[in-house]
């Protein structure tokens, strides 16, 4: 299928890589007029060739500042993808220490809150707005209790979201990938080993692990997402709303 975003004002958080950048790089070639991009890593915001108009605000989405400053600026939002998120640290609960529990709430939830709630105000009358969840809030797997349940509440706040909007047609929707071929797994330790086990093969490593991990056998790309989320914001999607797209190759099966 195909969008057409044209004359659109579309907000996209985490948008200098993974999902955020396929789905600005694809609202871009869709028409959208104008991009408002928000990372943590402003060389990599600055560096993006976009053929649209963009306003990029670089910082931590965990920082009220950082709202204040973009709300302060004013414009009309017809959509949003709210997609920052990192990771942490894997463990289990009982050895998860508190600082590494409060770094991913920080980004995934106090950071979220701050950008749909910027999101909400600035949103006009029939916008649309996308919430990146995971599997990860659906299906329970040891040691990523913060994560995980992050992810959960990710769910459950774009529900209460949806309903708030709903009366100005304001629909919100959450997506919940499982896993994509993504940088966030090139940071951790045991894929490392599986990428040393692979002779430095980081796709062998990756197919090993899906083939492992998915019924399908595969996890999907950035720019597959980047099209379910397109989806989810244009009018294709009708009067989606309150819900999660799972796409997860049959993980959660």
């Amino acid at each position: 299928m195909t969008y057409n975003f044209s004359g659109k004002r579309v907000m996209v958080t985490g948008a200098a890589s993974g999902i955020g950048l396929a789905s600005a790089r694809a609202l871009a070639d869709a028409g959208a007029a104008h991009l408002v991009l928000v990372d943590l890593n402003e060389q990599a915001l600055n560096n993006l060739d976009l053929a649209c108009e963009t306003s990029l605000y670089a910082g931590d989405v965990a920082d009220e500042a950082l709202w204040d400053r973009i709300e302060g600026d004013g414009g009309a939002l017809d959509a949003a993808l709210l997609n920052a998120g990192i990771a942490g640290q894997a463990a289990p609960v009982h050895k998860m220490a508190f600082a590494d529990w409060r770094q991913v709430m920080a980004v995934n939830l106090d950071g979220l809150f701050l950008s749909l709630r910027t999101a909400m105000r600035q949103a006009k009358d029939g916008a649309s707005m996308v919430l990146t969840a995971s599997v990860a809030g659906l299906k329970a797997e040891p040691g990523i209790a913060a994560y995980g349940a992050s992810k959960a509440a990710t769910l459950h706040l774009a529900k209460i979201a949806a309903k708030e909007g709903a009366r100005r047609r304001i629909r919100v929707n959450a997506i919940a990938p499982g896993g994509v071929d993504t940088a966030i797994w090139d940071s951790a330790p045991f894929f490392e080993e599986l990428v040393e086990k692979h002779q430095g093969d980081r796709a062998g490593a990756l197919n090993t692990m899906a083939e492992g991990m998915t019924p399908m056998g595969r996890f999907e790309t950035a720019e597959e997402l980047a099209q379910q989320v397109l989806f989810l914001l244009s009018d294709a999607s009708g009067t989606v709303t309150g819900t999660a797209l799972v796409s997860d190759g049959g993980y959660t099966l």
